[in-house]
């Protein structure tokens, strides 16, 4: 790495730390998993440090990262029987969904923070063989160290969206040193792995995407479509939704369905029997801002059932269920997408109608519901292409033209069922990525 370019960083990160330790008791009010164990991204560690170099690196920084790793940890597990991992996040809901995955002699610990003497503290503590980094994440003093320590470094899932391509080049003095100190980058698309040659990685691959390999959970999805069958009235969904989007969303229902709701709006021509007005469900992306959401349902003049009042009563035969009367579902849960996606109709993806780059739509698809998605999605632009040209997935200009499009769809029975079998065929044809990756893996697990 550039010597000057490192030494200012360096001393930046350093000179920081204060500040990320209010920045941390901040989110710790809102959310509480950043209170836990906050010392352990300054280098210092409760668990007891390790004798042999045995554990394997897998850093997941938040939720969406630690679900495709997921998908690998478990064909590492089958193929290296008694590997250990050590396992690090950036974000409470990564960290949280991270420990479903540990076993015995697994390690959970925050990332460190990067500065040279946090690094070096974690490694020497730790002593990983190999590191194995989800996605997205690299930072310039942790590939320095590693890089100097002959540690093997390689970028699982890999994507570069074309900004992030121009933010690196604009920092061009500590992207190059660090994206070319990777061992290898197992890229999800050419045009990634193409982004990624374009910052001096030498060793890049295109395997597709993880995320493609993962099965939505069987029982969610039962419960789900029971739920759903039960209901007798189509579900669209507003999935992973971000700030802003929950409030126009909601505007748009209020515009366009004419909802009977407890306050007194009355009924359009939209409402009639053979245009029944769907059930709206909204899943937001961050758990801190489940309160928050249920409060602008409530001030839109709505009202709102949240999933964590539910039981499975929800699916009987009295339609008097409290749940069943509200105007707004509010999906308040972890690690329930799988079922969110199977009691609905379409899903408006979230993250895409404010520039935010989008969610992951790939799970949507493999529960077989279509999506209705908004003109920003370049976290996902591959997959969301894809899905466009098959049909598993429509693009509309914003959220004004998008439910009345998801509305459109789900009072149109034989359109919704080429939706979904389209979205089936998308998921399933995409597989493979994992196997891939785990075969390139042997070279250095051995």
């Amino acid at each position: 790495m550039t010597t000057w370019a490192l030494r200012i960083y360096a001393l930046l990160t350093r000179l920081v730390q204060p500040v990320l330790r209010r920045k941390l008791a901040r989110r710790a009010r809102i959310e509480a998993g950043y209170a836990v164990a906050i010392e352990e991204r300054f280098g210092h560690y409760s668990q007891p440090p390790e004798a042999n170099a045995q554990l394997v690196w897998l850093h997941a920084v938040s939720l969406g990262e630690t679900r495709a790793a997921a998908v690998l940890l478990q064909a590492l597990r089958a193929s290296q029987p008694g590997i250990r991992v050590l396992l690090t996040h950036g974000t409470a809901t990564g960290r949280t969904e991270g420990a479903l995955l540990l076993q015995p002699g697994d390690v959970q610990t925050w990332q460190p923070w990067d500065t040279p003497s946090i690094v070096a503290k974690f490694l020497d503590h730790f002593k990983p063989r190999l590191v194995l980094l989800m996605e997205t994440e690299i930072w310039p003093c942790a590939m320095a160290v590693a890089k100097a320590r002959a540690l093997p470094v390689v970028l699982v899932n890999a994507r570069l969206s074309a900004a992030s391509l121009q933010q690196a080049l604009r920092m061009a003095p500590l992207s190059y040193p660090a994206y070319g100190a990777l061992t290898a980058v197992y890229a999800q698309t050419e045009a990634d792995a193409r982004r990624f040659r374009q910052l001096g990685v030498a060793n890049s691959h295109v395997f597709g995407n993880l995320k493609f390999d993962a099965t939505p959970d069987p029982a969610q999805q039962a419960q789900g479509a029971a739920w759903r069958q039960a209901l007798g009235q189509p579900v669209v969904l507003l999935a992973s939704s971000r700030d802003g989007e929950e409030t126009d969303f909601l505007e748009q229902i209020k515009a366009t369905a004419g909802v009977t709701h407890a306050f007194g709006a009355t009924e359009n021509i939209l409402n009639a029997p053979q245009n029944p007005t769907p059930k709206f469900l909204i899943v937001p992306r961050h758990p801190q801002r489940f309160d928050e959401v249920a409060a602008l349902v409530v001030q839109a003049g709505l009202s709102v059932s949240r999933r964590s009042s539910w039981t499975s009563a929800l699916a009987g035969p009295a339609k008097s269920h409290p749940a069943l009367q509200a105007d707004v579902w509010l999906g308040d849960s972890l690690g329930e997408m799988a079922l969110y996606y199977a009691m609905s109709d379409v899903a408006l993806l979230g993250g895409s109608f404010a520039p935010l780059g989008g969610q992951n739509l790939i799970e949507a698809a493999a529960c077989g519901c279509p999506v209705v998605m908004g003109p920003h999605t370049f976290n996902f632009e591959a997959a969301a292409s894809q899905a466009e040209a098959c049909g598993a997935a429509q693009r509309v200009p914003s959220m004004a033209a998008g439910l009345p499009i998801a509305r459109a769809l789900v009072n149109d029975p034989p359109a919704l069922a080429a939706s979904r079998a389209a979205a089936f065929a998308f998921a399933s044809s995409n597989r493979g990525a994992l196997q891939r990756t785990l075969a390139a893996l042997q070279a250095y697990l051995g």
